[in-house]
């Protein structure tokens, strides 16, 4: 923002020019704090604001990456009132970040957690599987199914290619799924 540009033409000279810069500078400063700011009241953005989302929700305080703790915040957001099948599977999609549904057994009380839109256990698996266990009524036993690149999603790959990969990468990445 240039304040030289927003006054009378007659006050762009030798003397209030650099005055008027100097205000610019701070307005900047200014705007660039209040943008910084602003961002802390909406988790996706959220930065050193983190910790006040944890602290209003509950959630302890932990080591983990920048994702990793808005996914628990959105977690937590997620999981207040009745726990439903709906619930749990925005749960599971926001530590996922892809599609999840959630069959229920009725006749063993249990439910399965089937990750169909990602590959491999999500990161924060542990922090996932915590939030599940204290939201679920308790009468109700869980299990996860996860999906894994198979023989089949990496047969267009030469073993020479497969060469640059751990066995855990193929297993897990979504880059080898379905060929070249």
């Amino acid at each position: 923002m240039n304040l030289i540009n927003k006054l009378p033409s007659f006050y762009d000279n030798y003397i209030t020019k650099p005055i008027q810069d100097s205000f610019t500078v701070e307005a900047d400063l200014i705007n660039d704090e209040v943008e910084k700011t602003l961002e802390q009241f909406f988790v996706d953005s959220a930065t050193y604001g983190l910790d006040k989302w944890e602290k209003m929700l509950g959630i302890s305080k932990n080591n983990n990456d920048i994702q990793t703790r808005r996914e628990n915040i959105k977690a937590k957001m997620r999981s207040r009132g009745t726990t439903t099948v709906s619930v749990i599977k925005n749960i599971c999609e926001a530590y996922s970040n892809g599609i999840v549904e959630v069959i229920v057994n009725h006749s063993d009380y249990s439910f399965v957690v089937d990750f169909v839109g990602s590959i491999g256990v999500p990161k924060a698996f542990a922090e996932l599987d915590k939030t599940i266990n204290e939201i679920k009524p308790c009468h109700l036993a869980h299990s996860y199914r996860f999906n894994y690149n198979t023989h089949s999603d990496l047969a267009n790959y030469t073993h020479r290619q497969l060469a640059n990969y751990t066995h855990n990468e193929m297993r897990n990445s979504s880059e080898l799924r379905g060929g070249q």
